[in-house]
């Protein structure tokens, strides 16, 4: 038998290993970043990309996919003997989001930091013209929608002629239709897609498809992904001359020598807590405090915007000392979503960040320790995005998803099959108890007792849940029907379940044996709390008119209805359909209410008296007119006095249409000072 030939060692990876040595100021720029050598995907897509080849690159999230195309954007930048015409493009980065893009500039430039002569040209005063130099250098303009008008991003960049333009789909679409900006094939190089499925999942094939006319067919093109779909592949096809492919992944071994691949990196281990509704914030809370060491910064995912805002606002009180809060969703601000994640990212002390899938993909936040998902993701591709913010660069991270017992379960078997296996959270060990989780409840219950605004809110986030609940792609595990609805609410602290199409028909205590009456509840502001009083009574009042009148006017009522039943139920239905549209129109309006500053409410405010004001005035014109028109029918005595009450007429139509009025606005009070009602 042949001897057995030892196994050669594997070449280790180095920044000098590559095909073609990488410039001196970007090993000093590597060295000072504390980059000692290359990941898997810079060494594979740097050979590459740099050797003018088309790349698609599908990489495990974490694992250094940024460098991987900036180093080559910025060398195809700085090839040629000139410097770039002024106005003309020579390399675009398309992110899916404004953090992404952000983050993507940050690093560019702190990239060419290290190029003197680019370095020089970014100490540039942006109010002012730039001048074009001699020399080839990179000077970079971020381009997301938001926090600066087109017309704005147009004119810098008329002003300081970048020929690196970094954003978001949309706002490089914009620029680029700008017949002032020039992207010829003399001296366009280079087009990179970051997280290109998640640019097709969030609909921007459309805006890409105009980017990709506005540039020439020969160039130099890298796609980036950690997934490809069929979208991304038929991209692939439209977008790519002869690309290269380039997958990375991780494998391990299993129990028996079974090579197991994986879609995270090593060094995040992922695990899962089953626990009921009502406990997960106590589970929560004992892994920021067990867990050692205590974790710098925390992510926990929620899975709507409300959900979000809601427990942002309540989670101070139960957290445990030494931790603050910062929220992050889709509808924040611009300038305050960027405000909050700057914050995140520069704080030093523990932090941790609220958030949706908006910080799901393609952020870079450095140290993150632990990654807790409170919601499952409605889409399963997501879920190994959630668990990428932790462990990154090779540094240590924890990720756990909180799933309820029964069904739920079988989502682990799914991730199984998706290759995202996830273990128990054997450490720390987390021991719950009904006892602390109403004690959780009720700290977080008294303070919407104590400030309706958190009341509201919390009703507002308890139907947002309950909705992407039913949207959950995996309906065969996530079923509506298998949830406890009053663990739930306990869950939520909520004070009372609000009225909701799914718990109809159910013997469900809507009060969860509280016995809190809702409409005392006051808020926090005294001006808010004021008004609302004073709507409250108006609205009792009227109420209690209308049903005087219909007792007054409800034996005739019938009768007519039985002199002419068809026509009644076509009125009834009519009835009904106005009375929904007016419901719908109310809750919109309260909603877009809510979410004004002060200064919008008082302004809003204002502007609705002046409305009541000309309302008022037209009803009273109307008013005078239709008394002067029925004087003088009666002094024209031409048979016609009685005119305005037939069939069809006008003051039959008038109480008719005032009818379908209050009808709409008992119900919209109804869902202003008692709850909402799907």
């Amino acid at each position: 038998m042949a001897p057995v030939q030892p196994r050669a060692k594997k070449t280790p990876r180095t920044w000098d290993s590559l095909n073609q040595s990488l410039p001196p100021w970007i090993l000093d720029y590597l060295q000072t970043s504390g980059f000692e050598q290359p990941t898997p995907v810079q060494k594979s897509t740097l050979d590459l990309f740099r050797g003018n080849k088309d790349v698609v690159v599908e990489a495990v999230t974490g694992s250094g996919k940024t460098l991987a195309y900036l180093i080559p954007v910025v060398e195809k930048l700085l090839r040629g003997d000139e410097a770039a015409k002024r106005h003309h493009v020579q390399g675009i980065i398309i992110a899916p989001t404004r953090e992404l893009a952000q983050q993507i500039y940050n690093v560019c430039v702190s990239l060419i930091k290290f190029h003197p002569q680019s370095a020089e040209q970014l100490q540039h005063d942006r109010d002012e013209k730039r001048t074009i130099t001699s020399e080839p250098v990179v000077y970079p303009q971020l381009l997301v929608g938001g926090t600066t008008k087109a017309a704005e991003d147009l004119s810098a960049f008329l002003r300081l002629s970048p020929n690196l333009l970094i954003g978001t789909p949309g706002r490089l679409a914009e620029l680029l239709a700008s017949p002032y900006v020039k992207a010829p094939a003399s001296t366009f190089e280079v087009l990179v897609m970051d997280e290109a499925d998640r640019l097709l999942d969030l609909g921007f094939s459309q805006e890409l498809n105009r980017i990709l006319g506005y540039l020439p067919k020969q160039r130099r093109t890298g796609l980036f992904s950690a997934s490809l779909s069929d979208a991304v592949e038929r991209l692939v096809t439209v977008g790519l001359l002869y690309p290269h492919r380039i997958t990375v992944r991780v494998r391990n071994l299993k129990d028996g020598g079974e090579i197991q691949e994986r879609k995270t990196p090593m060094s995040l281990q992922m695990s899962y807590l089953i626990t009921p509704a009502s406990q997960k914030i106590p589970a929560l809370c004992q892994i920021l405090e067990k867990l050692n060491p205590r974790p710098a910064r925390s992510i926990v995912f929620f899975s709507t915007c409300f959900a979000v805002k809601y427990f942002a606002k309540v989670l101070h009180s139960v957290l445990p000392e030494g931790f603050s809060v910062v929220s992050l969703h889709g509808k924040l601000e611009p300038q305050v979503r960027e405000k909050n994640f700057e914050r995140f990212v520069n704080s030093t002390s523990p932090s941790i960040l609220l958030t949706t899938d908006i910080a799901a993909r393609g952020l870079d936040i450095p140290q993150v320790d632990l990654v807790v998902q409170h919601d499952p993701p409605t889409d399963t591709k997501v879920f190994i995005h959630r668990c990428g913010r932790a462990g990154r660069a090779g540094r240590r991270g924890l990720a756990v998803v909180l799933l309820q017992p029964g069904r739920e379960e079988g989502y682990l078997q799914l991730l199984e099959v998706r290759q995202t296996p996830c273990t128990p959270l054997e450490r720390p060990e987390i021991v719950l108890s009904e006892e602390k989780a109403k004690e959780i409840s009720t700290k977080v219950r008294k303070q919407a007792i104590t400030d309706r605004e958190v009341y509201q809110l919390a009703q507002r986030a308890f139907v947002s849940w309950a909705r992407s609940y039913i949207e959950h792609q995996a309906s065969s595990i996530f079923r509506i029907s298998d949830l406890d609805w009053v663990d739930l609410a306990h869950g939520y602290g909520l004070v009372e379940l609000p009225k909701m199409p799914e718990i109809k028909g159910k013997n469900i205590d809507r009060s969860l044996g509280l016995g809190i009456d809702v409409e005392a509840i006051p808020f926090k502001d005294k001006l808010r709390e004021e008004k609302r009083l004073v709507e409250l009574e108006k609205w009792k009042k009227e109420k209690a008119a209308r049903v005087a009148s219909q007792q007054e006017n409800g034996e005739r009522a019938g009768q007519k209805r039985k002199t002419n039943e068809a026509w009644s139920e076509k009125q009834d239905a009519e009835e009904l359909k106005v009375a929904r549209r007016e419901k719908k129109r109310k809750r919109k309006e309260a909603e877009r209410a809510s979410k004004m500053t002060e200064r919008e409410r008082e302004e809003h405010m204002k502007l609705e008296d002046m409305i009541e004001l000309v309302r008022k005035q037209n009803e009273e014109k109307a008013r005078q007119e239709a008394e002067e028109r029925r004087k003088e029918r009666v002094l024209g005595g031409d048979g016609k006095t009685f005119g305005a009450f037939g069939k069809g007429g006008g003051s039959g139509g008038g109480v008719m249409t005032k009818k379908k009025m209050v009808v709409g606005e008992e119900d919209s009070d109804e869902e202003e000072f008692g709850g909402f009602d799907d």
